[in-house]
Formats: C-alpha cells, structure tokens, sequence
C-alpha cells in the first residue's frame, strides 16, 4: 500500500511538473507574440512620424501597420476561443467555454463515427497479429509466470470477496437440485442393471468369496466354537467336538464349492437377485420409497448443511494454500500450462489464425454494440467539466501552439501590407 501511494505521488508529481512546464512555455510564448506586435507598433510610430522626412520609411509603415492588424487580428482569434477578449462579451467569443457540452457531443460523435467502426477495429486488429504477440510473451517464463501472478491476485481477492455463508448456500442449493431433489432408485436401478448384465459385478463376487474362504480356513477355532458354546451342557465334550469340526469341514467344503465353480448355484442365485434388485429400483414402488427413505435418512438437512460446509472449507483451504505458495502444484502447473499456450500459438498458425478471428469478432461485436455507451464517456466527462477550468486545461495543452498563429499573422500581415502598398503605389504612383 505504501508503494502505491509512493507511486501515485510520484505519478502527481511527474503530471504537475508537465503541467507546470507546458504553462511556462505558454506564458513564454504569449509574452513573444505580444513584444513583436508593440515591436511593430513602435516601428509603425517611428515610420509614421519620419517618412516625410525619408520616403522609403512609407514602405516600412505598410509593412508594421500590416504586422499590427495581422497580430491584433490573430490575437483576438486565438483569445476568442478561450476567453472573452479584454472581458468584454462580443457575441461568438470565448467558445469553448460557452459550448463545452456542444464540443463534448461532437467529440464524442466524431470519435463513434470514425474510430470505433467494426472496419476500423477489425482491420487495425487483424492486421497487429494479437495471438502471434501474446504467444511471445506467454512462451517465456516471465510472462508465464507474470499470469499465474495475477490469477492468484485475483483468486485471493475473490475469496476474501466471497460470504462463506452464502457459497455454503449456492453449494447446499445444487446439492438439493441435483443429488438430492431427484429419486435415486431408478438411476441406481438403470447403472446396476447395465453393471450386472455385464458381469462387472463378478470381480467384487470373487472377492468376497475368497475373503469369506480364507476366513473360514484361518478360523476352525472360531467356528467350532460356536458349536460348543451353544451345545447343551449334558452333551459330551467330545460330540461338541465331531460335532464342530464336522460342520467347519462342511462349511469350508462349500465355501470352496463357490471359490472354484464359477456357474455354481450360489454364483446363480445371487446374478437373479441383483438383476431382480436393479428392476426394482426402477420399476418397483415400494423399492423406489425405500431408496428414497435410506436417502433420507443418510443425508438429512444437517447432514446436507454440514456436507456443504465441509466442502467449502476443503475447497477454500485447498485453493487458498495452492495460490499463496509460489511453489505448489497448482501454480507450477498452471504456469506450465500458461506457457505452453503461448508456445502454441507461436508454432501452430491455424490456433493463432483462430485466435485473432475470435479477438477481431469480439471487438466488433463490443464496438458494434456498445460504441454509443463508449463515446458516452467522453460527452458526460465534458459536461462534468467547470467551463472555465475546461478552457485552461485545453489552453494548456495547445495554446502555445496557437501562439504561433499570432506570430505568423504578424509577420504575413507585414507582408501584405508592404505587398499592397508596393502594388498600390506602382498602380496609383
């Protein structure tokens, strides 16, 4: 912040000492003009008062009292244009004051009408190559990284601009409209059927099967007992025994029965059920409200609230902590990508010819639409303007230019006056 006040009075300073400057060459410039119109008007005088006496001085008297009407004339021209002349209100003086908000207008029109045209833009950008020159400044690291800058600048400002309360709504909102609103029955329905029909659904089988038979082969301890705990306690020890080693062999032979036998029953029976399920879940009512109720039930509205939260926080810790660290991955993909881009549209013509049509048709289409509301910028800043603080600052900026029609008025009027005077004489002796 510091930097940037320094810089904008710096910024001040330069722009006071330009104004400063060009007043100076102003005054300067106005005190010439005026020291030969009373150079001439002293010649005048002198060639006045002595040409009885010398003749030729006639000719130097045309040629002053030319200069004076030239300076005079030019003097009140100039003067007309931002003051009134000696402050008396001849009519049609001191014009830019008086017509500022006129000026504004035409200036306005005159810049819509003749240089925000969608020819004039389209061919002035057709013709810079845009695309070829981003390129080059995107290809190098420095512009690459320049841009990932920037978009960190300006992802940080969005997230300090950003209501976590109101992104928390915008996300619980979409999670409504599109998780939770619409019946998950038939859409899990339809996925399922289209999983089991193509016996995706095997691997996770075979999983579970060979899980359940490697439990069963670890675990004849655990198995057996469970017999001998719920044996009644006037049955032998050794039943329990045959007993539950009998029924692990039983189970562990069955177990393997479905490990090894890939169309066995159980294998069979479970693809029908699945397949039956998958129906249900579309077609079956009392199904579709059982998905819906277990929906419900697992995601309520503080569930939902907490979700949405928690998925911001995520988002927002995860961006925040990416942008800040000029190290991360995102930022050194981002610049990667960022580079490459420009190095694209250096190399690939076709992705630049592209480019340059797409940024020509842009600026048409904002010139062509919005060139009235541009322009507009330029009467209402005018209109904004103090009449009198508008013609010193346009006097400032080229009244020292039109100083110099007041010294070429005086030296072309004391040209023509001698002219006249000479032709005048020959003429009339």
């Amino acid at each position: 912040m510091a930097q940037t006040q320094q810089l904008g009075t710096a910024g001040s300073a330069t722009a006071s000492k330009t104004d400063a400057e060009k007043a100076a060459a102003l005054r300067w410039m106005k005190r010439f003009a005026l020291s030969l119109l009373i150079f001439m008007a002293a010649v005048f005088c002198v060639a006045f008062a002595l040409e009885h006496l010398y003749p030729w001085l006639s000719y130097v008297r045309a040629a002053a009292e030319g200069g004076m009407v030239g300076a005079l004339a030019d003097w009140f021209a100039v003067t007309a244009l931002f003051k009134y002349p000696m402050g008396i209100k001849i009519p049609h003086t001191a014009i830019i004051p008086n017509r500022k908000d006129e000026i504004g207008v035409s200036l306005a029109d005159f810049v819509e009408n003749n240089f925000l045209s969608e020819e004039v833009v389209s061919e002035k950008l057709a013709s810079v190559e845009i695309a070829q020159k981003v390129g080059a400044w995107l290809s190098k690291p420095a512009g690459a990284q320049r841009v990932a800058t920037e978009g960190a600048a300006a992802i940080r400002g969005a997230m300090a601009v950003l209501k976590d309360e109101d992104v928390k709504d915008v996300i619980e909102a979409m999670v409504r409209k599109h998780l939770l609103d619409p019946p998950w029955g038939p859409p899990i329905g339809k996925v399922a059927e289209r999983l089991f029909a193509d016996g995706h659904h095997h691997a996770l089988v075979d999983l579970l099967v060979d899980r359940s038979t490697t439990w069963i082969r670890s675990n004849h301890t655990t198995i057996s007992s469970l017999v001998t705990d719920r044996s009644p306690g006037w049955v032998p020890q050794f039943v329990d025994g045959l007993v539950g080693d009998k029924i692990y062999t039983e189970i562990y032979k069955f177990a393997r029965a479905v490990q090894d036998d890939p169309q066995h029953e159980v294998r069979l029976k479970l693809d029908e059920y699945l397949k039956d399920l998958a129906q249900e879940l579309q077609h079956d009512p009392a199904m579709i409200a059982k998905a819906e109720s277990i929906k419900d039930q697992v995601l309520g509205d503080p569930e939902v609230r907490e979700l949405a939260g928690r998925t911001w926080s995520a988002i927002k810790a995860a961006i925040t902590d990416a942008v800040e660290d000029p190290d991360s991955e995102l930022r050194l993909k981002f610049t990667s990508v960022v580079q490459e881009f420009g190095t694209r549209l250096l190399e690939d013509s076709e992705l630049a010819d592209k480019a340059n049509k797409w940024i020509s048709d842009a600026a048409a289409y904002l010139v062509g639409t919005y060139k009235h509301e541009i322009t507009s910028l330029i009467s209402d800043t005018v209109g904004r303007w103090d009449a009198v603080e508008t013609s010193q600052k346009i006097e400032l900026q080229v009244g020292r230019d039109l100083q110099f029609i007041r010294i070429n008025g005086t030296v072309v009027g004391s040209l023509a006056g001698v002219a006249i005077f000479t032709v005048a004489t020959l003429v009339f002796g």
